[in-house]
């Protein structure tokens, strides 16, 4: 029996770079064996064990074979004959495909450190191709070490091209995709994550109302970059500088669809974009049976981003339906991750990346103001059921124009 470490362990030690999750391969033993020394199973599919003592999982070296459509459809065969070597070849990635023994000696056989030093994202075999959550997951890494130089080899491209031309990305389970999708997004650079699924004609498979907002123009005079598409990147690139949480990145994302579907004879114009997009971004978030506070905050972006930018000449009583829309007063968070999503939207347009966004601040002052009618006096003066609501919505208004009055003065 000998124990290697693998995969991303390797990978991040040899970067530099904090080494977090470490994955062990095991060479060389049976699951009796495992089993003898306290080791418990968990894998269903293939031998996966937790280590007595440290919990870590401990896998028996494996072969793959591609067995029918998606990621799950592969065959696998883990025994004592089982090499090292053929463990390996069945990983994504060449920096993926190293191991080390508790030495720190490194078995390197599809030159994964030289890739490190090229600075490249290479695949390891043609088997690349049966798996389709290979798409995302190069996407993801590339996302992940832009910063530090990494590419995708034009080779391994050609094969996600090819994956993507397939329909084999159709068999991936909106789970498994939405796995990838969530990572990528929290990355120091998610925007190159979308730049790679297009590059390999992915991004029109996986989230085609984001693909087609590439080429479709804006006014230039507020969008000196003009492009929709190069418009969304710059949007998700500052969510990611200013550490946005997932909700929010997803809701950057996805605020501009309906600018896909604005005729060519009205561009540069996008009239009533924001409602246009709604069935877009409900069709998204249904497709990657995407978690709840992701959905609604997205939805919730797209049909009120103009009005955050517009706060300031927004009219007491528009400004009250729009606090009600998110329910500041029970969700506090949620209109401060629209707030978050509206600045990142300001800011992600060329040029304009570090100016100010007063609409922030005027924003949490009105919802405070809002927040700050007692309910009791009503109560006491003898308002209930619909009435009761009735007599609140007065007393918020009454507040909100007492704070633009303020706020204009």
């Amino acid at each position: 029996m000998r124990i290697y470490k693998v995969g991303g362990a390797v990978r991040d030690r040899l970067l530099g770079k904090p080494v977090t999750d470490i994955d062990w391969v095991v060479v060389g033993a049976t699951t009796e064996e495992m089993l003898a020394k306290g080791f418990r199973p968990v894998g269903a599919d293939f031998p996966v064990f937790l280590h007595p003592k440290s919990g870590e999982e401990y896998a028996l070296a494996r072969t793959e074979r591609k067995s029918g459509r998606g990621y799950g459809g592969f065959t696998f065969h883990a025994s004592p004959e089982v090499t090292l070597e053929e463990d390996l070849i069945r990983r994504d990635l060449t920096i993926n495909a190293m191991a080390e023994d508790d030495q720190q000696n490194l078995t390197d056989p599809y030159h994964g450190q030289r890739d490190l030093e090229a600075r490249l994202l290479r695949h390891v075999s043609p088997a690349f191709a049966e798996d389709p959550l290979r798409v995302l997951r190069v996407a993801r890494f590339a996302a992940r070490y832009a910063a530090l130089g990494f590419t995708v080899a034009p080779e391994t491209l050609e094969l996600m091209r090819q994956l993507s031309e397939s329909g084999e990305l159709e068999a991936l389970t909106p789970e498994r995709s939405w796995k990838e999708v969530s990572r990528a997004l929290m990355e120091d650079q998610p925007q190159v994550f979308i730049e790679v699924l297009r590059a390999c004609d992915a991004l029109k498979v996986l989230m085609p109302e984001v693909d087609s907002l590439f080429g479709v123009p804006q006014p230039p005079a507020h969008h000196p970059e003009i492009d929709t598409g190069v418009h969304t990147l710059s949007v998700l690139q500052q969510a990611a500088i200013h550490k946005q949480p997932l909700t929010v990145r997803w809701a950057c994302l996805l605020h501009d669809l309906g600018k896909g579907l604005t005729p060519e004879e009205e561009w540069p114009q996008h009239i009533a974009h924001e409602f246009k997009g709604l069935k877009l971004i409900k069709a998204v978030n249904e497709r990657f049976k995407v978690p709840r506070d992701c959905q609604e905050l997205a939805v919730l972006v797209g049909e009120y981003h103009t009005h955050g930018h517009r706060a300031l000449e927004l009219k007491p009583s528009t400004l009250l339906e729009l606090l009600q829309s998110f329910d500041v007063y029970r969700r506090p968070q949620r209109f401060e991750e629209f707030i978050a999503a509206c600045e990142m939207d300001a800011r992600g347009r060329k040029g304009l990346e570090e100016r100010n966004y007063p609409q922030a601040d005027y924003l949490r002052g009105a919802a405070t103001a809002a927040r700050s009618v007692a309910v009791q006096p009503l109560l006491e003066k003898g308002f209930k059921g619909p009435e009761l609501g009735e007599a609140i919505k007065r007393e918020r208004l009454k507040a909100l124009k007492a704070y633009k009055e303020s706020t204009s003065t």
